[in-house]
């Protein structure tokens, strides 16, 4: 989840967006899109896209080459 946070994060910034005007677009809550950017939230499918539609972006640009998991071989 720190990755994709990080991703998230920096998708954000080039756009230029704040995490209020982000969350405003993706109907989320400001402070949910903190903490996916934190890497403290494990988001939902439905709000990655949700995020990837206000950013203008394909979910597989954001999520290329994560490693799968804890205890799960890549």
């Amino acid at each position: 989840m720190d990755i994709l946070g990080k991703r998230i994060r920096a998708r954000r910034r080039e756009l230029g967006m704040s995490q209020e005007g982000l969350a405003h677009e993706a109907g989320l809550d400001r402070s949910y899109v903190g903490r996916i950017e934190r890497g403290e939230h494990n988001l939902t499918f439905v709000a990655l896209i949700r995020l990837c539609r206000a950013m203008k972006c394909d979910v597989a640009t954001l999520t290329v080459g994560l490693p799968l998991g804890y205890g799960q071989e890549d």
